[in-house]
């Protein structure tokens, strides 16, 4: 039965009768408003001043060996934190377990996932969840609609595998994922996915914000940018430059030949990426994180849409960084949007030699 206060809150949303635009759950406008009309609430600084929201690339579940379906529990809990963005720039982002992207959920496919979303007493916003994954009204995202100091519950099987986003979907969804409110849950097939070396997981969204790039100071949220959708900063993992060398290190060190996987979501919530490898190519690419259709190989370039994934190998036969990137390159420039994977092992110069004898 549904508290006082969550009540409230539905009704506040319009979700009485239950209001919906593309399966999210949204305040309904009257005839005299559009939807960008309605109300946009202060974001206000958090007091919960966090070291890092960038979510650990290599910090994610390992395959799933099972053979046969299972109940799987997954907690979130949505935390309004304070850190930087880049030196001397905060930010107060609204996070899943206070990282950027939310924790990769992995389940096989027949799985039944049982959702606990907590939002804390200290949080200032109501929060939810909506998974791409569940079939169900909204993703879940009317079940999950929770105050701050409420505690939410879902159950959902996990009928159809390939790698999906969650994201916030309260009023004012565009500004909530912005800040941070996106993730990737990914279903197994019940044969598994391909072995490989290493996985690692990114995501990449827009911020915008009330000053320039690089202006130090806390920076407020736009919503006059964002309804121009001119971001202050594009992202991967929250931070700029997060996961390079002069951020907090490469997002992966591996040997020469060992593939990588890459679990890559686009939070958005407006620009659609060119993910893109220098200095190699996807060997293996499921487009839209799709796991029943036949892979594409040895792709450059795949645009990946706001509210949606992919899934991509790589390795390498020589040394060096290799960036990941949007290769709308005014993104990685000027706005923060690049990791990197970094091999290791000897140069081989019949492949590539980067400073070859004059003939």
């Amino acid at each position: 039965m549904l508290s006082t206060t969550r009540r409230r809150t539905l009704q506040w949303l319009g979700l009485g009768g239950v209001a919906s635009l593309a399966g999210c759950a949204t305040k309904s406008p009257t005839a005299a408003q559009s939807l960008d009309e309605t109300e946009e609430p202060t974001q206000q600084g958090s007091t919960n001043l966090v070291d890092q929201v960038a979510a650990d690339p290599t910090d994610i579940p390992g395959p799933i060996d099972r053979s046969e379906s299972a109940e799987v529990d997954v907690t979130l809990r949505p935390e309004e934190v304070t850190a930087e963005v880049e030196d001397g720039v905060t930010f107060t982002y609204t996070t899943y377990n206070g990282q950027v992207p939310g924790p990769l959920v992995r389940v096989r496919q027949g799985d039944t996932v049982n959702v606990t979303f907590e939002n804390p007493e200290e949080n200032t916003m109501p929060h939810n969840v909506d998974f791409h994954a569940v079939a169900g009204p909204g993703g879940g995202a009317e079940a999950t609609m929770t105050n701050p100091g409420e505690t939410a519950h879902l159950r959902f099987k996990a009928t159809y595998p390939g790698a999906y986003i969650y994201h916030c979907a309260v009023p004012n969804m565009d500004m909530h994922i912005s800040a941070g409110m996106f993730g990737l849950i990914l279903v197994e097939p019940p044969e598994g996915m391909p072995e490989v070396d290493h996985e690692i997981y990114l995501g990449q969204h827009e911020l915008y914000t009330d000053k320039d790039a690089g202006e130090e100071g806390q920076h407020a949220f736009d919503y006059e940018a964002m309804r121009n959708e001119e971001p202050t900063y594009v992202l991967m993992n929250g931070e700029k430059y997060a996961w390079t060398p002069n951020g907090r290190g490469p997002a992966a060190t591996v040997g020469l030949d060992e593939t990588v996987r890459v679990y890559f979501v686009d939070g958005g919530p407006n620009l659609s990426s060119s993910f893109h490898p220098i200095g190699s190519v996807w060997e293996t690419l499921y487009p839209e994180g799709s796991l029943t259709t036949e892979p594409q190989t040895h792709i450059q370039t795949r645009q990946v849409p706001p509210g949606s994934t992919t899934i991509a190998t790589m390795s390498s036969p020589v040394p060096g960084d290799f960036k990941l990137v949007d290769h709308s390159l005014s993104r990685v420039v000027r706005k923060g949007c690049m990791a990197v994977v970094r091999a290791e092992g000897a140069e081989d110069p019949e492949i590539f030699d980067p400073d070859p004898d004059p003939q």
